[in-house]
């Protein structure tokens, strides 16, 4: 569930959060083991009157947040004592509201009953009339609504929805009404209707609307009987929700909390993560909010303890800077608040949904990705987000945070201006370059978007060999998670690039047949709601093909979004020039030479990282007769097509081999092709010299020429399963399968039938054999090291 709306946003500030990822995993695993500490022999946290189990509740769902299981004795204790508490005897919003987040994110099966019987309480306090109808407040103090107490409420029936137990329309529509009321004419809120807006409240009453529309909006696709009607248009939701994006952007800070100073800051910081990924929204103006606040936070432990580094580390705990009294000069409190912000904040991004465009042309169905990524989020048990990106305004560097881009739309997406159009190619090509993946759609059955888009991928590969064609039954997209229905196949295009399908294009939906964006939309995650047979059929397939594009795009390797605050240090341009550095030749072949092209880079860039090599970070495609390959002392060759040397090729690859040259070589996704093809071009050119197993015990492979013990390592070996059965992969301990052919006792070729280029491109996919990324990395540098020796 997520609210998409259209901001301007521009990158700022990158440089002053680089170098924080090592950090940050390691303060939030400090803040976890601060609040164990503190926990009480019966299971509570020093609790903040006259709120019980407030406290508690807060520290035990920032633990959950910060991936503690609930198995973990610690929140086993605090579920035992919060199944003790009635909410008629807590008689607090706050306590009920926390407990409730708890119980859904712990067990929520084992407690539905509570969960249910929370529900219902919070649905009995709801203000029912007068100028506050729809909102909470203390409950027995006479007083009136507030912000902050209609805030949590909401967070707790929208994650008791997550899990099944709705709350009435009711509830829903009156709490939607007094968000919408009580929203100042600048776009922010303060803690009552009328009072002058705040960070933290307006932050509170942005998430308010986007999880109130969710509930009770008007889709952009309806059902009328057996037919759904796609790209219909609807109520515009996202107005409010705008103005209050735009109040926060001109009064954005992580330094405080906007016109109301350090009281209250790390509670404002708790509610801008919930905007940044409720909204789906990585910038709130031109600020990255969970960059800087994540360094902000690390500053605030460091300015507490005393500035050093060493300070820094030892400090567990945060203390928020506003003046005692307010709360959170409680460590507990301040801690439970920085570490919600953290975990939360950086759930890896599942996939972004580009913005091109006017609204209508993008955005015909606002929820869509969003429904997707909720349901991908349910069937792996991880916790996901998705942002929508700027196609004109990112770099590529800003998509690449993303593992996958949807781009959906009616119209073309090709710009007017030539220069423009060819600028779109090229961003996308260096996107796909560098491992991304595009899933295309023509959302609606009328407009030009199939037209320009196809027009737009002849731009961006203008190579004959790369065009959009039809998926054959066999591809693992149909079957990669949950296998498709034969009655509920479409076309489907894929562009094969690199080691793989990488742009894979839902072409204009046909015989009444809806879009898959569409149907993402009708799913209406969370709310239970069943059509009649023919529609359902088509939801559940369309759920399942976009969970099954998503595993084959990702392999369900997802990387928190701070693993990515390094990337624009280590993608700037590095010093080139082969001179006292290591440089290393990538042999040009007709079988396949192209499929992972930044395979080798990748290889260089962890012998720089991993070994301190100066390294020379240029991939230098030589022709096999080219003399300038004799100035290279190792040479790579890799494929997945069967192909054919001529015999000058055969002469010249001897002559390299017996002048002290070595070639290291790999089957793609271990193609048989490739694979024989190899074996008979080195028969051909060394027939005294045949290729042989590599022992896993010999010097290549152990560590005595600086590298690593590789006498075991990680295969991913795809299982054989029935046509109607989701793909399967298996990863096996086992010895390495190397192949070599010694000259003058040393190894002047060594040939992997497994996929090592594709692994060291991180774009194994579902169904490619070979070593996982780290240990194809690892044997790569043996073998440079090697080369370097011997």
């Amino acid at each position: 569930m997520s609210a998409v709306v259209a901001v301007e946003t521009q990158a700022v500030g990158q440089d002053s959060a680089e170098g924080l990822s090592p950090l940050l995993q390691q303060a939030i695993d400090r803040g976890v083991e601060y609040l164990k500490r503190q926990q009480k022999a019966d299971g509570a946290w020093t609790d903040f009157p006259p709120h019980t189990g407030g406290v508690s509740g807060l520290c035990t769902l920032a633990l959950l947040t910060a991936g503690v299981p609930p198995e973990d004795p610690v929140i086993q204790k605090a579920l035992r004592r919060f199944r003790q508490f009635e909410p008629r005897k807590i008689n607090s919003t706050y306590s009920v509201s926390l407990q409730t987040m708890v119980f859904c994110r712990a067990e929520p099966n084992r407690d539905a009953a509570l969960i249910q019987r929370n529900v219902q309480w919070l649905e009995s306090v709801q203000v029912k009339d007068g100028p506050d109808r729809g909102g909470w407040s203390y409950p027995g103090f006479g007083l009136r609504a507030d912000n902050s107490n209609s805030q949590f409420a909401l967070l707790a029936l929208y994650e008791a929805e997550r899990v099944g137990i709705r709350a009435s329309d009711e509830v829903w529509k009156n709490a939607r009404d007094y968000w919408e009321g009580t929203q100042n004419p600048d776009g922010s809120w303060g803690y009552r209707k009328g009072l002058e807006g705040t960070g933290s409240m307006t932050c509170a009453g942005i998430s308010a609307l986007v999880i109130t529309y969710a509930m009770v909006h008007t889709p952009n696709a309806t059902v009328v009987g057996d037919r759904v009607e796609c790209c219909q248009p609807a109520r515009d939701e996202n107005d409010r929700i705008r103005r209050g994006l735009d109040w926060l952007a001109r009064n954005f800070s992580v330094r405080q909390n906007p016109r109301s100073g350090d009281s209250w800051l790390l509670y404002y910081l708790y509610g801008l993560e919930r905007v940044g990924r409720l909204t789906s929204q990585r910038f709130i103006g031109p600020h990255d909010w969970y960059r800087e606040g994540s360094a902000f936070l690390l500053e605030l432990k460091t300015r507490r303890a005393g500035g050093d580094e060493a300070s820094r580390l030892a400090a567990d705990y945060w203390i928020g800077p506003g003046q005692s009294g307010t709360g959170e000069d409680d460590p507990a409190i301040a801690t439970a608040f920085a570490l919600l912000f953290l975990a939360k904040g950086r759930r890896p991004i599942l996939a972004a949904k580009l913005k091109w465009g006017d609204e209508s042309a993008w955005n015909a169905h606002r929820n869509d990705i969003g429904n997707l990524a909720e349901h991908i989020e349910k069937a792996w048990k991880m916790d996901l987000g998705w942002q929508v990106v700027d196609l004109s305004a990112a770099t590529v560097d800003d998509l690449r945070q993303s593992p996958v881009l949807y781009f959906g739309g009616s119209r073309s997406p090709l710009p007017r201006d030539a220069a423009a159009r060819q600028a779109l190619a090229e961003k996308l090509r260096d996107y796909l370059d560098r491992g991304g993946f595009i899933v295309a759609e023509a959302v609606c059955a009328q407009g030009d978007f199939d037209q320009g888009f196809r027009q737009l991928m002849e731009l961006a590969f203008p190579e004959p060999e790369y065009r959009l064609r039809l998926l054959p039954p066999e591809h693992p997209i149909w079957r990669a998670e949950t296998a498709i229905p034969p009655e509920q196949l479409r076309p489907l295009l894929g562009l094969d690039f690199g080691c793989r399908t990488s742009v894979v294009y839902s072409p204009p939906p046909e015989n009444g047949q809806a879009s898959l964006s569409c149907l993402w939309e009708i799913s209406r995650a969370g709310r239970d709601l069943r059509f009649a047979e023919a529609v359902q059929s088509q939801i559940d397939a369309a759920l399942a093909l976009g969970t099954n594009i998503m595993a084959y795009a990702t392999n369900r390797q997802l990387s928190y979004k701070y693993e990515f605050f390094d990337q624009t240090a280590e993608n700037r341009p590095q010093e080139v020039g082969r001179r006292n550095r290591l440089a290393v030749a990538v042999l040009q072949h007709p079988g396949g030479c192209s499929v992972a092209p930044r395979a080798v880079i990748h290889l260089l860039e962890a012998a720089q990282k991993e070994l301190g090599l100066r390294v020379d970070l240029v991939k230098y495609d030589i022709a096999i007769t080219d003399e300038s390959l004799f100035d290279f002392h190792l040479a790579f060759m890799h494929g997945r097509n069967a192909f054919r040397l001529t015999q000058e090729e055969r002469r010249r690859l001897r002559l390299y081999l017996e002048r002290g040259g070595m070639i290291l070589a790999d089957a793609v996704c271990a193609s048989r092709a490739f694979a024989d093809s190899f074996r008979l071009e080195m028969q051909a050119i060394l027939p005294e010299h045949p290729l042989e197993p590599i022992p896993a015990d010999d010097d290549l492979l152990l560590p005595v020429y600086g590298g690593f013990d590789l006498q075991i390592v990680t295969r991913r070996d795809p299982q054989p399963t029935g046509p109607r059965e989701p793909t399967a992969d298996i990863l096996r301990k086992v010895p390495p399968e190397l192949e070599g052919v010694r000259i003058d006792g040393r190894w002047a070729v060594v040939f992997s039938p497994y996929d090592l280029s594709c692994a060291l491109e991180k774009q194994q996919s579902i169904g490619c054999q070979g070593y996982i990324p780290e240990d194809a990395a690892r044997i790569g540098l043996n073998v440079l090291l090697y080369s370097l020796q011997e």
